[in-house]
């Protein structure tokens, strides 16, 4: 049985989680051990990334974000660079 901390912590994190938008096309937001999926935190991080010009040399990056760029052509800073590494940490985690 979880503790009433644990319970406040869970929820709080399922806040933020669900405050995200929907990235690009659908993908299931929660994999089975109730993590984000692979998929969905590729497609975040990534967006972030498009959205600041980022030149995508992948297939798959160029077929879900299209292959125009423009500056400053993906560098990053402040929130969506600590944002960005909090994705990576996750998908570490996950073992993606």
């Amino acid at each position: 049985m979880k503790s009433m901390s644990d319970m406040i912590r869970i929820l709080a994190a399922g806040a933020i989680l669900s405050a995200f938008a929907e990235i690009a096309a659908p993908a299931p937001a929660l994999a089975q051990s109730g993590a984000l999926s692979c998929d969905r935190l590729w497609r975040e991080r990534n967006a972030i990334y498009a959205r600041a010009g980022h030149c995508f040399k992948t297939t798959r990056g160029r077929s879900v974000f299209g292959g125009g760029c423009f500056p400053p052509y993906g560098q990053l800073g402040g929130a969506d660079a600590r944002r960005v590494r909090q994705l990576q940490t996750l998908e570490r985690q996950n073992g993606c």
